[in-house]
């Protein structure tokens, strides 16, 4: 399917631009009005629905704003002010093992088991993020020599990773379109009082054309385009067939930070790519029976 191949490049655009405006917007700003533009797109095409199911989101809205609070929130701002101490490459490669917090989280916290072979891919994935924060010199841990941008990815892929296990997990009443528009609500809320502070310590942005074309463009390419048609494709194919093509991110980010921002790649991306998609693949294998049901 299509979808498989165009669904990654969105997503992986978040992290581009993110490193594109450099430092130009701030970090909660950016995060603020981005999803503050993706909730005004879904109010006018899902407006109705959720009124019609403001039942479901007065039972549901203290789930809900968890998960725009660790969705949009902070999977959103720690990533932006990353963006301004390391490259975008580091960002999605770090990302990239999102999946194998989600299988270790899923086995801590309802005693999922994880299989010898799907340890053997954590155990991977872990040393391909550490390969990546210390930059191939494993001797900076102990000096505690790393970059602090590459240390906020790794909070703010915990976060993803903690969003989608309870996203799995939470029985809603509410259609995909409406959830997701209730969880971008919650993001905006959880996400205003930092914005608040931001601003009371005087860090603003300049409203130009610049600065509005790169908000409208996250709030529509990864916001609204990104997850719809992530949530379109989980539908199709299952969550674990539609969960191949996140291995795909990584590559995307990295070719598109070469080309568009002139990151170069380094020995330790290549082996921190290799040993994180690597683990990846071995943490979310699921037996065949799991993998038709979703």
């Amino acid at each position: 399917m299509v979808l498989l191949f165009i669904v990654p490049g969105l997503l992986a655009s978040n992290m581009i631009a993110a490193r594109w405006v450099n430092g130009a917007i701030p970090p909660v700003a950016l995060a603020f009005w981005r999803w503050t533009g993706t909730l005004a797109l879904l109010l006018v095409l899902v407006g109705g629905q959720l009124w019609a199911q403001r039942a479901a989101l007065a039972r549901e809205w203290p789930v809900l704003l968890l998960l725009g609070s660790l969705g949009m929130g902070l999977c959103g701002a720690p990533v932006y002010l990353a963006a301004r101490m390391t490259t975008a490459t580091n960002i999605g490669l770090i990302y990239a093992a999102s999946p194998v917090m989600v299988a270790v989280l899923a086995a801590l916290w309802w005693g999922e088991r994880l299989s010898l072979i799907q340890a053997v891919g954590v155990a991977f994935s872990f040393v391909g993020v550490v390969a990546i924060i210390t930059r191939g010199d494993l001797a900076s841990l102990i000096r505690l020599d790393f970059n602090a941008g590459d240390a906020l990815t790794v909070v703010a892929s915990a976060s993803w990773a903690v969003y989608s296990v309870v996203l799995r997990r939470h029985r809603s009443d509410l259609g995909n379109d409406a959830r997701f528009a209730a969880i971008a609500a919650g993001g905006v809320l959880a996400t205003a009082p930092f914005y608040g502070l931001e601003l009371a310590f005087g860090d603003r942005m300049s409203i130009d054309w610049s600065t509005l074309g790169v908000i409208a463009f996250l709030a529509l390419v990864p916001g609204y385009l990104g997850y719809a048609l992530h949530s379109r494709l989980i539908d199709r194919l299952g969550a674990s067939r539609a969960s191949v093509m996140l291995y795909l991110i990584p590559l995307y980010n990295a070719g598109l930070a070469t080309v568009l921002l002139g990151e170069r790649l380094a020995l330790f991306h290549l082996v921190g790519l290799i040993l994180i998609l690597g683990g990846v693949a071995l943490a979310n294998r699921v037996p065949r029976k799991q993998d038709q049901t979703g």
